[in-house]
């Protein structure tokens, strides 16, 4: 058997029955999701994921989905539910049942003890017109007409489905509670899109402290001796109130080299940049990036200032590059 088709035939198979179920999608049900959703931002409930094997991954990715969304989510076992877990349910919650047969043996021995009204319940379900869709004021239809599994056993098209409609149900959320990047960003915050909503330059600068600061009136040898006690990559020039006159870079201290009169006892008011590009401790850390690439000569560090001019620190592009930032 050629491979290549084998595994081009699982994805044409995937996609046939993913397509399949979008064309069943109608408006009554979309209306009644959306009613739902409305009501369970209103009572500030739970949505409640329920399934077994495949099907019961296929809720905890869901519900870890719904809960990235900001509506909070959770996957309950059925055979757990019975031994206790049922506690973790409350009567504003909603419930999603994952089904291919829509008679999972295990779902069915709870449905009994389930204190949530049918109006809250919804089913993705391979059967619609099975017991457990009877228990459902939703019924999103996932039925399958084979798995790609060669033997028509594993599933794979219908968790496939499951999952894709899945994934439906929450951009719909997305949409009716009108989340954005921010907020998204939020529940996000390790991950590079929640650090680039969220992390401030304030986060990753080096303190003035921990850089080299001196006078416009110190020479270029104490300069590089300051940058070497501290490899920022930089020297701050302030006066005597702290305020940020100019920086000295390691290309400037080559550049000044490359005159003949040039002396080591020079001042660093000869050789230092007196307008650098600056930024500020509460700019976003991906703003800053986009500053200091964005330019036909790429910084790799930025002053940073408070709003009166004082000097507070240096952003190195490697620090921000470490951190998992990128403009690629």
């Amino acid at each position: 058997m050629d491979n290549l088709l084998t595994m081009k035939k699982v994805l044409e198979l995937e996609a046939m029955a993913i397509t399949s179920a979008k064309e069943r999608l109608n408006q009554e049900v979309v209306q009644k999701l959306t009613d739902l959703f409305n009501m369970i931002q209103r009572m500030g409930g739970q949505l409640v994921f329920c399934g077994v094997g495949k099907s019961g991954m296929i809720g905890q990715k869901l519900a870890s989905t719904f809960s990235s969304l900001g509506l909070p989510s959770f996957f309950l076992h059925p055979v757990e539910a019975l031994h206790g877990d049922l506690g973790r349910l409350r009567s504003n919650d909603c419930m999603v049942f994952i089904s291919k047969s829509g008679a999972t043996e295990e779902i069915l021995k709870l449905l009994p003890f389930l204190s949530i009204p049918k109006e809250q319940k919804i089913g993705l379900l391979g059967n619609s017109l099975s017991t457990i869709g009877s228990e459902c004021a939703i019924v999103l239809d996932c039925c399958v007409d084979k798995e790609a599994c060669i033997n028509n056993q594993a599933p794979t098209t219908s968790s496939t489905v499951a999952l894709a409609m899945g994934d439906a149900m929450a951009v719909l959320y997305e949409s009716i509670a009108g989340i954005n990047r921010e907020g998204f960003a939020i529940n996000h915050p390790a991950g590079i899109l929640g650090k680039s909503m969220l992390m401030k330059v304030v986060s990753l600068m080096r303190k003035k402290e921990d850089c080299p600061t001196l006078n416009e009136s110190s020479s270029l040898r104490e300069a590089i001796l300051e940058m070497t006690r501290y490899p920022v990559g930089a020297c701050a020039v302030i006066d005597d109130m702290g305020i940020l006159k100019g920086i000295v870079v390691e290309g400037d201290i080559r550049r000044a080299f490359t005159t003949a009169e040039t002396n080591i006892d020079i001042a660093l008011s000869e050789v230092m940049n007196s307008s650098p590009i600056i930024g500020y401790p509460e700019d976003l850390a991906m703003d800053a990036l986009v500053l200091m690439e964005n330019r036909p000569k790429p910084l790799n560090v930025l002053p940073i200032i408070d709003p009166n001019g004082v000097f507070m620190g240096f952003l190195r592009l490697h620090d921000l590059l470490s951190e998992g930032f990128s403009l690629r």
